[in-house]
């Protein structure tokens, strides 16, 4: 979804998105501490005896390849280190690092660092799943993070409590969208353009990976993560995207390799499928307590969007063909085969767009129409398979989770004949998330009372505020807490809990709780904050070379750079025998993260030397022209 719900802006064309004004600029910057591993490090996608560990490293003189080590222990000194190695990585990967640290033990938690030469990277904090009897288990949930959009407080908040086993991060991890110049505290879009090319998404996730709030979300618990549709373009689906246009924008499977590509290095996600590098539905088992089905409803095998704008008629022949799908049949085979195949008692369904229908009813319409033909609501036909499955193979305890849609609402999923009366006919619940940040400051006529009106199968709903929502899960009850933060405009912030639902166990409804769950199970301590004591970095040294992209290159190069001051700088570039190819001053830089341009498509091929120099110190990046 684009910026803001769609599901919302059709909830009659009143919306309005209340631009913000910036309160000061807190740009991401570069931690000299921190070198070489500027973007932190993560964890994810833990199973009962491994995780995926990550971290990228960044050299003023990279190698080709470079070799980093990595250690993980039972504790924060490092004194019962359990596994250690050395991996390598390269131009091709980004000179990101993924290790897939095996032989663990379960249900226990972790302490792990990466190491090159002498320097030590942060400290993370991971676990392994458990085996077995189960009895508790929580997840934050967590969707939309326009990094234009707002600080990510929720981060630093979630980041901040101890306790939960691992953060759902159900897609719209980055905005494919270009510099908006309303952008809240300057946290401006880097490239400037949206995103098309491998440099271009390469080039957007350094820069929320660099954000000091997301890197302690991700480095005290894993993380088990799927894209949505801005992680490449907005309403996208197999074969296309609302927001791609191929006379402008190229083919659309090179755009989608490319966000795919750089996605797939960037996060700590273990891949199911080597041969498929698009199959990122995958399962994770928490004992005999619950089974987590990680889906894809976007990129996978999903058809084109009815056409014809919103409020779409709930009899469209396109809406009712039984041919399109959301899942696709592969995917759909899989999740059947999990869910026949399941000991666990509660089935989890991560996914993307919204579930329960919402149809505006005759009355309020000439005709009854469903709102945001994205959603499920545009593919009734997979949906009614996916519930006819459900109840025809009696699968107990189906909850899903979802994100998009920027807003709170906690739903039953009703059938034909839902009652509304006793809450019965319902195939099972669903949990929408809000945003950490991206937009939802509305001003429509609908409000939450009348969306309930008009669907009384939903219970909950807050349109305005962001945050993250607690999944609690136990023998007895899954229960949903909401926590929002009040401001994202500024860094300033107080936390607040909504209402929490929950469902039991053998049924299929919701009930509201009276407080918010408590956790039962103990955590360690977090992971220290413990970096360099002093900068391995000379602090003199104003700026730092972080990437450049593409390298090889054919014509335009994009380079992002990091100055510690604002400073006058210059680019130059330099052939293999010395010669000055092109200069560009590129004026006063704002302190934090900058990026400059070269064209060099008239360069014949060859090695060349890229120069960034400031007052008093200059760095330099070797690049390779190809024809």
């Amino acid at each position: 979804m684009k910026h803001f719900s769609s599901l919302l802006f059709l909830l009659l064309a009143c919306i309005q998105l209340q631009s913000q004004s910036p309160e000061g600029s807190s740009r991401s910057s570069v931690n000299p501490y921190l070198f070489p591993f500027y973007h932190g490090v993560a964890s994810g996608d833990p199973l009962a005896d491994r995780v995926i560990l990550w971290t990228r490293i960044t050299l003023d003189i990279p190698m080709d390849p470079v070799s980093v080590n990595w250690e993980i222990a039972t504790d924060t000194s490092f004194n019962n280190i359990i596994d250690n190695g050395t991996v390598s990585t390269d131009s091709t990967k980004d000179y990101t690092i993924k290790v897939d640290a095996t032989g663990l033990q379960q249900n226990t938690w972790y302490y792990y660092r990466f190491i090159y030469d002498t320097v030590k990277s942060v400290i993370g904090r991971t676990r392994t799943l458990p085996t077995g009897t189960v009895n508790n288990l929580r997840f934050a949930v967590a969707s939309c993070q326009d990094y234009q959009d707002g600080f990510y407080n929720a981060h630093r908040h979630l980041s901040q409590r101890n306790d939960i086993d691992a953060v759902l991060f159900l897609g719209d991890y980055t905005y494919e969208s270009g510099e908006n110049v309303n952008a809240v505290g300057g946290r401006l879009h880097e490239p400037s353009s949206k995103t098309i090319q491998l440099s271009d998404y390469r080039i957007r996730q350094s820069l929320y990976h660099l954000d000091a709030d997301l890197q302690e979300a991700h480095r005290q618990y894993p993380w088990i993560c799927v894209w949505d549709d801005h992680e490449t373009a907005n309403n996208s689906y197999t074969i296309g995207a609302k927001n791609h246009n191929p006379v402008n924008d190229g083919p659309w499977y090179d755009r989608k390799v490319n966000g795919v590509e750089t996605y797939e290095a960037w996060m700590p996600i273990r891949m199911p499928d080597v041969n498929d590098t698009f199959k990122i539905f995958r399962r994770f088992t928490w004992g005999n307590l619950a089974d987590l089905h990680m889906l894809d409803t976007r990129l996978y095998d999903r058809d084109k969007q009815v056409v014809g704008g919103q409020f779409i008629p709930i009899n469209d022949s396109t809406l009712m063909d039984s041919t399109r799908n959301m899942l696709g049949p592969v995917q759909f085979d899989w999740l059947e085969h999990n869910l026949d195949s399941s000991t666990a008692q509660w089935q989890i369904l991560g996914q993307q767009v919204m579930m329960a229908p919402l149809v505006i009813p005759q009355g309020f319409q000439p005709t009854a129409v469903i709102v945001n033909p994205d959603q499920w609501d545009g593919y009734p036909y997979d949906r009614k398979k996916l519930y006819n499955y459900i109840l025809n193979n009696n699968i107990q305890n189906m909850v899903v989770l979802t994100g998009d849609i920027h807003t709170s609402w906690a739903n039953d999923l009703p059938l034909d004949n839902y009652d509304t009366l006793h809450r019965q006919n319902s195939a099972g619940v669903e949990f929408v998330g809000t945003s950490i940040t991206s937009g939802n400051e509305l001003n429509s006529p609908f409000t939450p009372e009348i969306i309930m009106g008009m669907a009384p199968y939903i219970r909950y709903v807050d349109l305005t505020l962001h945050g993250y929502y607690i999944l609690d899960i136990n023998t007895q009850r899954t229960q949903g807490d909401f926590v929002y933060v009040s401001d994202v405009t500024t860094q300033n912030y107080t936390v607040s809990t909504g209402p929490s639902w929950y469902v039991n166990s053998g049924e299929r409804f919701l009930r509201q709780a009276n407080s918010p769950a408590v956790a039962q199970n103990a955590y360690p301590i977090l992971a220290p904050v413990r970096v360099q004591s002093t900068s391995i970095k000379n602090l003199t040294d104003n700026i730092t070379t972080i990437s450049v992209h593409p390298n090889p290159f054919y014509d335009e190069v994009l380079i992002q750079f990091n100055s510690q001051v604002p400073e006058e700088v210059s680019l130059e570039v330099f052939s293999s025998t010395g010669k000055m190819m092109t200069k560009k001053n590129l004026g006063i830089t704002s302190a934090g993260l900058n990026y400059a341009t070269f064209n060099g498509n008239n360069f014949p091929s060859g090695f060349y030397k890229v120069e960034l120099k400031g007052k008093s110190h200059s760095v330099g990046k070797a690049v390779i022209k190809v024809n």
